[in-house]
């Protein structure tokens, strides 16, 4: 029985998709809940499985190619065995034995990619896949032969083995000068969109501060044995600035707030995101309800949030929403930086580098373990005394840990 492929019902804050990756081809057998195919949109990334046992018929909608809703996809039919599905293959086949052409109908999107860009003549490659059609490595592998063939001119040049990318692309390096052209993801697309926005629209400033983190190393020190032996995670140094930003949220709800249209949205919650550097690009998971969370539970979904964000597995509502984000590039290395906004939050905090500094304490020297913190801010909703001060209430937090938990 056929079966229809669909692409999945794109939340509304999803226009459309891009078929990024099949790992299944047509004549391939699949198992049930097998991964047909990856769905990119601009926040995450979308698994369609096969529903049932059997073969991928037909790919309707190919690598690059950009998809809406329900759209349809490929053909699959259950029930069906490999051997039995490729009838078609078959017959084109024997009209290829007996006219000597290649029925471009068959291609996979990469086969087409790459002989239209390179001006292929397809009746110069052999075939290796089922019946005799041309996949993508007989393409690279006659793209290959030709370019190590010898010119009276000049030697040939040396050309790496290429590497397929989504949407058909390929890298290619010549000789010892190496050039790459690689189409963006559309998360990346839609991360450098966002960010670009951010500059253009918002009136953002950035105000420094530092922060001694002697007291919150100690008490990590103190207590991360009994804390992981109790709750089963480490305690890390996120949750001490997750918490810190809450408390200071609620002194200066401004911070918290949104800019829509011209209207000010004051939020009655404390969803902090969290910028994580994934393989994809940036991503920023939402954790919600922050102010009811104690460090435990925090530590817990930041881990398994960085687990997701590496595997590609994050779902949209956990990247929707935010009031307040908090980026640390200190785990990279970086001293000081100006975090740019995530809209339409009006404030995002920046961590860094913990590194020894001699600070002047009580008229002496003293080599203390400081970090520097940025607040980037949307000045048409936050005042600069507001944002400073906010600023200061997070550096007195952490320099006194105690105080989050007494909740002064």
């Amino acid at each position: 029985m056929a079966t229809q492929i669909k692409a999945p019902q794109f939340p509304e804050a999803v226009a459309d998709g891009t078929v990024a990756t099949w790992h299944k081809q047509p004549g391939e057998a699949v198992a049930r809940d097998e991964l047909l195919v990856d769905i990119e949109t601009d926040k995450i990334v979308l698994e369609i499985v096969a529903p049932a046992d059997g073969v991928l018929k037909e790919i309707i909608k190919g690598e690059g190619e950009v998809i809406d809703s329900q759209e349809l996809i490929a053909i699959f039919e259950e029930g069906a065995s490999a051997s039995a599905a490729p009838a078609a293959p078959a017959v084109e086949a024997a009209a290829e034995e007996s006219t000597g052409e290649k029925i471009e109908d068959n291609w996979g999107p990469a086969v087409r990619k790459l002989i239209s860009e390179n001006n292929i003549d397809p009746s110069k490659i052999t075939g290796t896949g089922k019946g005799g059609r041309i996949i993508k490595e007989d393409v690279v592998k006659f793209m290959k032969g030709a370019s190590a063939a010898p010119t009276a001119a000049a030697p040939a040049a040396v050309v790496s083995e290429p590497k397929a990318l989504p949407g058909g692309a390929v890298n290619y390096d010549v000789g010892d000068r190496e050039e790459r052209r690689v189409p963006m993801t559309r998360l990346r697309k839609r991360v450098a969109e966002r960010l670009v926005e951010a500059q253009q629209t918002a009136a953002m400033l950035t105000t420094f501060n530092e922060v001694n983190m002697k007291p919150v190393m100690d008490m990590r020190k103190n207590y991360k044995d009994q804390f992981e032996k109790a709750h089963g995670v480490r305690l890390g140094f996120m949750s001490f600035f997750i918490k810190a930003a809450v408390e200071a949220l609620k002194k200066y709800p401004s911070v918290n707030a949104s800019i829509d249209g011209t209207d000010i949205v004051y939020h009655g919650y404390y969803d902090i995101g969290v910028a994580v550097s994934s393989n994809r690009g940036l991503v920023v998971p939402v954790l919600k309800d922050t102010d009811k969370k104690n460090f435990a539970e925090v530590e817990g979904q930041i881990v398994e949030y960085g687990n997701k964000a590496q595997a590609g597995k994050l779902s949209l509502e956990e990247m929707t929403g935010g009031t307040f984000t908090i980026s640390n590039g200190g785990v990279f290395g970086s001293l000081i930086s100006t975090p740019i906004l995530n809209p339409p939050q009006t404030a995002i905090l920046g961590m860094h580098k913990i590194q020894e500094r001699p600070m002047a304490v009580n008229g002496e020297v003293v080599i203390l373990p400081m970090m520097y913190l940025a607040l980037s801010y949307d000045h048409r909703m936050i005042d600069g005394k507001e944002a400073v001060q906010f600023l200061v209430t997070i550096k007195d937090l952490l320099e006194d840990p105690a105080r989050l938990l007494l909740d002064i």
